[in-house]
């Protein structure tokens, strides 16, 4: 089960520390008026993700564990959203758009599969 497991071996967490280091590559073009703003919530929401699987990991229960999984995604939606902000602003091109997008969608597949399995 999950909480015996070193959580840095798990395809979710190695996928979403993946996916900060694509944001941090993008994000880093962005103006420098927005590296403060807009770049920066970009990055904490991919950076909350792998952190909240990783906390979720050392949880005693499944209930606990859970929550934390749920807290991820919700970062990945926030990442989702903010991108779009980006790619409207013209901040990130549609082409690198699509792969941090591409990215996200494989994330949000395997939460989701981690909670639905978790929740058996």
């Amino acid at each position: 089960m999950y909480k015996n497991r070193d959580y840095t071996q798990l395809e979710v967490w190695i996928e979403g520390r993946k996916l900060v280091v694509l944001v941090e590559s993008y994000t880093k073009k962005h103006p420098k008026k927005e590296l403060s703003d807009l770049s920066g919530q970009i990055r904490k929401a991919a950076a909350s993700l792998s952190l909240n699987i990783a906390e979720g990991g050392r949880k005693q229960n499944s209930e606990e564990t859970l929550q934390f999984m749920n807290s991820a995604v919700e970062s990945l939606y926030k990442l989702e959203n903010q991108l779009n902000l980006s790619l409207e602003e013209n901040y990130i091109s549609k082409k690198d758009f699509g792969k941090v997008n591409s990215k996200i969608l494989l994330c949000k597949k395997l939460i989701d599969g981690f909670i639905n399995y978790y929740k058996k």
